[in-house]
């Protein structure tokens, strides 16, 4: 028996993925965890496993396709197993409980699905069904199944009888293709049987009334496209950015901070901790690992608890965090993911190097899981390697706010009454309105900006 593929649910906002690529080919033999195929959802790739051990049969979605999630792509079954052409790619059911077949009992009511039918035209039925139907004349394929996966039991093909009015298999799948109601045809056959003929002499003046009632309609010419012009479809990634960023712009009412901030502690100490981190670590601390770190503690304060919340239950609610799962935005050369660091109120500068490392190359790399995209309380997004000066960020909803870091440029300051030359990095906070006031906001990247100009207290 072939076991489906279905494209997976991987979030509770997930409707659809685009398959990227299929490891396995047609025919070939796959284990169960083998990675059959590597998928596109909520902005990140993903490595879907094999749940079952066999031999791939058939692939009925190519890559390149947008598939509504649990729908049907591919199948797997044993060697020389036969799938059918028009096997089904439609979304897959949740089966319903077994029936016992005890004649003593009462079974409890179940709600009937479509018959399975499997290859060669086997529908999925017990074998008192199947003798059942053969000896009142009753096409299994027309039976609602009860059963797990649809299996139809005698009791379905007894109910059947008595639902159903007597006709030949064949008048039964004409009437099915015509959309034609037995109910309605007069049966000429033996005993009032509904035969081939009964059902095609009433379908052809049907077919004629219902040609003659529908409009006309005029094919509209194609569109042709200037010169120079080119039309693509946009890819998983950038639907969902799409989604998410005209949600977040037309639901919450945002105000945008703009300080400056004298960055020339916050260099020496990464020169001073460069080595130490690196021997320790492997990895190399950056700016955006002091800052996001500088972000936390600060969003660990009593105070500042609202830059670090979220609405719920259609904005009635609060949600209050007394941890921080820092999410950090990252480019790729087709959109925008944001990979989460979670826990991050629990680490040293050494730990959330590491971890922070570890979400980025993931999401670089197409790696990510989905809770590691997920679960933010909130977010920075760095565009200062660009030389941008100053920008607005979109919040990352649920979030409440959003840090933007620009650029860091000698500027000319006042310093004790002379003017000097420091390094100056603009900080951009976006804000919740609903959530978040300015004074509160305002307080925050004070806080903020003391802790980045004396960073020693990020070792304490």
């Amino acid at each position: 028996m072939a076991f489906e593929i279905i494209m997976p649910k991987l979030g509770v906002d997930m409707q659809e993925g685009e398959i990227i690529e299929w490891k396995k080919q047609e025919g070939d033999v796959v284990n169960e965890g083998d990675i059959l195929l590597e998928i596109m959802s909520d902005k990140t790739n993903m490595e879907l496993e094999a749940e079952d051990s066999g031999v791939l049969l058939k692939i009925t979605r190519q890559a390149g396709e947008t598939v509504p999630v649990t729908e049907v792509i591919g199948y797997i079954g044993a060697e020389g197993e036969v799938v059918a052409d028009n096997a089904a790619s439609a979304p897959a059911t949740e089966a319903a409980p077994q029936v016992e077949e005890v004649a003593t009992v009462e079974a409890p009511v179940v709600a009937a699905q479509a018959p399975v039918v499997h290859e060669g035209g086997k529908v999925r039925a017990t074998p008192k069904a199947r003798k059942v139907a053969r000896e009142l004349g009753i096409d299994l394929a027309q039976v609602p199944g009860t059963g797990a996966k649809g299996r139809v039991h005698a009791d379905d093909v007894e109910n059947f009888k008595g639902a159903q009015p007597k006709a030949t298999p064949l008048a039964r799948k004409i009437a099915k293709d015509l959309g034609i109601d037995l109910a309605t045809v007069s049966g000429t056959g033996f005993g009032g049987k509904i035969t081939k003929e009964d059902v095609l002499a009433i379908s052809a003046p049907a077919q004629v009334k219902e040609a003659a009632a529908a409009p006309v309609v005029e094919a509209k010419p194609e569109k042709v496209l200037p010169e120079g012009v080119e039309v693509i479809p946009m890819s998983a990634m950038r639907k969902a950015i799409s989604k998410g960023m005209t949600h977040s712009y037309l639901t919450a009412p945002t105000f945008t901070l703009n300080y400056d901030v004298d960055m020339t502690n916050l260099m020496a100490l990464r020169k001073q901790v460069l080595d130490p981190i690196m021997n320790k670590t492997g990895m190399k601390v950056t700016f955006t690992d002091l800052i996001g770190l500088a972000v936390v503690r600060t969003l660990m304060k009593e105070e500042h608890r609202y830059l670090n919340a979220s609405l719920i239950d259609d904005a009635k609610n609060i949600e209050l965090h007394k941890f921080v799962n820092l999410g950090i935005a990252v480019g790729l050369d087709d959109g925008l993911i944001v990979p989460v660091v979670h826990g991050a109120d629990k680490m040293s500068l050494s730990d959330f190097v590491v971890a922070s490392k570890d979400v980025i190359k993931k999401a670089q790399a197409g790696k990510l899981k989905a809770a590691e995209m997920s679960g933010s309380t909130f977010s920075i997004t760095n565009l200062g390697m660009f030389g941008t000066k100053s920008f607005n960020p979109i919040i990352n909803q649920p979030n409440s706010a959003i840090l933007g870091v620009s650029a860091t440029i000698q500027t000319p300051v006042v310093v004790d009454g002379e003017v000097v030359v420091r390094p100056i990095m603009g900080l951009c906070l976006t804000i919740d309105h609903r959530i978040v006031d300015g004074m509160n906001g305002a307080k925050f990247m004070v806080d903020l900006k003391h802790l980045i100009e004396n960073p020693m207290e990020l070792l304490i």
